[in-house]
């Protein structure tokens, strides 16, 4: 027998494509929009390039991903209907994560380049101006080269860097990545985070409050946690 479950069962035959080991986070990114590479990297850091490459390979043989030549050389990949068809089990398999499971957040679990990458896909740009706004962020509990991130906003489009841009910053925030990652997923209120200073943001009145206004929270920021029955 393979390496599937030796069943006819049509749960068994989709599990053995989808619930492979970062399959499943593969998908939200393409389901985020992700179309390039280096671009799913980033939404999967921990993932090395190498299995990044081959669950593409997996998902594009089964028929979820179409990969078509990009300008300028490499791939861009695109989900075919019946990779569109998961959207919402992966948005059910979010949902019921945020809900259900009460494993604590770890130390372990924390990662800012994810964090900001998903921040930066969230905001929403008209509540700004249409100059270039350059926000940084301060994770003040991370050690280099994690500690600092910019945003740069323009043109309708927000961009992560890891290094300083090298031209003015008009907002700065400055918050451990724990209260961040909290807010993030709606389990410390964003307006709580800043009444405690666990929250700090500077900068121009109208900047920040364009900033605060267009960032969004995660897609399950609403989702509430069941608590155990005593």
């Amino acid at each position: 027998m393979g390496k599937g479950y030796g069943q006819f069962c049509p749960v068994a035959k989709a599990a053995e494509i989808v619930a492979e080991r970062w399959t499943p986070l593969v998908m939200r990114e393409l389901l985020c929009g992700s179309r390039h590479f280096n671009d799913l990297r980033r939404g999967v850091p921990r993932m090395s390039p190498s299995l990044l490459s081959q669950r593409l390979k997996r998902l594009e043989d089964e028929g979820l991903v179409a990969r078509s030549a990009a300008d300028g050389g490499g791939s861009t990949y695109h989900l075919t209907d019946a990779g569109e068809a998961l959207r919402p089990v992966i948005e059910a398999l979010g949902t019921w994560g945020k809900r259900w499971v009460r494993r604590t957040t770890t130390a372990e679990d924390l990662d800012p380049d994810l964090l900001m990458w998903d921040l930066h896909r969230r905001l929403h740009l008209d509540r700004l101006p249409p100059r270039r706004t350059l926000v940084r962020f301060e994770f003040t509990d991370m050690p280099a080269p994690r500690r600092f991130y910019w945003l740069i906003l323009e043109a309708g489009q927000a961009d992560v860097c890891l290094k300083d841009p090298g031209f003015g910053i008009d907002l700065y925030v400055a918050v451990s990545l724990p209260v961040m990652t909290a807010v993030w997923l709606g389990d410390t209120p964003l307006d709580v985070a800043r009444r405690t200073g666990e929250l700090d943001i500077r900068g121009p009145g109208e900047l920040r409050r364009g900033f605060l206004d267009g960032l969004r929270l995660s897609p399950f920021a609403g989702i509430e946690r069941e608590r155990p029955s005593d």
